[in-house]
């Protein structure tokens, strides 16, 4: 079921085949907290893809939602001790800045459960009314058994579900499979909506579909998320969709691997996470994304000091490439091979895009083409003429990649590095707290703060 990106690349030109652009889906937070490094992946993956085709000059249009209508959301507001409405909208708040800080530019579209209650509750009322869902005392459920084909994204069998207990508890279902679309409002959640079965929620997996099919239409190109969501909320997502329409929904799927975090998944309900905020702080926006790069998004990714390193390195081989560049001024006697060989190493990096996003490949040719252009410098083979060119083809690629800050030369201001010092300070006398507030005013200043053996290092973060 599931198809590779280049398959739906090659082959449409807008959902379904038709005119009009790609249309791409990807499963936003659910803004019960601020967001970790892991749920940044799916983001970043769906805004590079965007990136790239943007800059083909292929049409795209991007959704990528936000829910703001969960259990989670309920539990963690009560134990804020403010109402979920005002909860949610903070933490909708928080991850906006957050991935904004990323560089990477917002989706097209951001939809929110809150903002699409009428359609959600329209498409249950096209679900029950078809035979696929039913009401029982307020709730409404799917029901699995009317749809023959559950199971086949996730490969998945529906006996082997009930003999593994992987179902959802309900009093008045069916069958044990059937999973909530409507949820009859509990005495401890504080918001609800009005419906034809009562005062209620939706429930998770109707959401998507419903802010999928709003914006997209009924039939849609790419699918994201993580790994995770494959079943049961893809599962349960596509079996809802197809059950409505009688149509595929979804051509192409694009689950993106976890992040590991010491050896395991990171996850909040597990504890092992990093904000996405921290990391930032920590490392910029640019190791992050590079780390994100060097995988290919389909792959599990190790999350660590030593991962983070090696891409901060990277980084700075690039950020030098770029700067001496910048300066060539050799006899040009290399000109003709460096440019032809730019040219070759651009078409590769569109081709490896192409291909099922392979990032690691798209990287590696700019890697190729860095290394390239040092050698030929060094041997002083390099004109001014033709530095400019191979510097433009480099920052042209890594723009999709978020990562056109590696050709910025922007000094850290005399008041910023003034704040550095005195977070050295602070850290000399162990006033920990004094240096992580210093550290904030730093970032909020688009500097990244690192430690260097000879004192700090200021990096520009925008």
């Amino acid at each position: 079921m599931t198809l590779k990106l280049h398959d739906t690349l090659s082959s449409c030109t807008g959902a379904a085949g038709g005119d009009g652009p790609l249309r791409v889906y990807s499963c936003g937070p659910t803004v019960y907290d601020r967001i970790h490094v892991g749920n940044a992946r799916p983001f970043v993956v769906a805004m590079t893809l965007r990136r790239h085709l943007i800059r083909q000059g292929r049409p795209v249009k991007v959704v990528i939602n936000v829910t703001d209508v969960n259990d989670k959301i309920y539990a963690a507001a009560r134990a804020a001790g403010i109402p979920s409405p005002d909860f949610a909208a903070e933490m909708t708040g928080a991850y906006i800045a957050d991935t904004d800080r990323l560089g990477l530019g917002r989706p097209d579209v951001e939809p929110r459960v809150t903002g699409t209650m009428p359609a959600i509750i329209a498409l249950i009322e096209t679900l029950v009314e078809s035979g696929h869902a039913y009401a029982a005392d307020g709730d409404v459920y799917y029901a699995v058994a009317s749809f023959p084909t559950y199971g086949a994204l996730s490969r998945q069998r529906p006996d082997q579900l009930l003999e593994e207990g992987r179902v959802e508890v309900g009093d008045g279902k069916r069958s044990p499979l059937d999973f909530a679309l409507w949820k009859a409002r509990k005495p401890d959640e504080d918001a609800w909506w009005d419906s034809p079965w009562g005062p209620g929620r939706p429930g998770w997996h109707i959401e998507c579909s419903a802010m999928a099919m709003a914006h997209l239409g009924e039939r849609i190109d790419v699918h994201g998320g993580g790994l995770d969501l494959l079943f049961p909320h893809h599962e349960n997502e596509r079996a809802q969709s197809e059950g409505a329409t009688g149509e595929p929904f979804v051509s192409s799927w694009l689950h993106n691997g976890m992040l590991r975090f010491s050896g395991e998944k990171m996850s909040k309900s597990v504890g092992n996470v990093a904000r996405l905020a921290d990391a930032l702080d920590e490392w910029g926006a640019e190791t992050l994304l590079l780390l994100f790069a060097r995988a290919h998004y389909r792959s599990p990714m190790d999350y660590n000091d030593d991962t983070l390193a090696q891409a901060r390195a990277a980084g700075d081989g690039l950020r030098e490439a770029l700067r001496a560049l910048a300066t060539a001024a050799g006899d040009g006697s290399g000109d003709a091979e460096l440019t032809d060989e730019a040219r070759r190493r651009a078409a590769a990096f569109d081709a490896a895009l192409d291909n099922d996003l392979a990032t690691p490949q798209a990287l590696a040719e700019l890697h190729q083409l860095a290394g390239a252009g040092n050698r030929a410098l060094a041997a002083g083979a390099v004109s001014a003429r033709a530095g400019d060119v191979v510097r433009a083809s480099l920052l042209d690629r890594l723009e999709v990649l978020g990562l056109a800050g590696f050709g910025h030369s922007t000094a850290a201001p005399e008041d910023v590095r003034l704040l550095a010092q005195q977070r050295l300070e602070a850290r000399a006398a162990r006033d920990f707290a004094r240096a992580d507030m210093l550290r904030d005013e730093i970032a909020a200043r688009g500097f990244a703060v690192r430690d260097a053996p000879d004192g700090f290092e200021l990096v520009p973060t925008r």
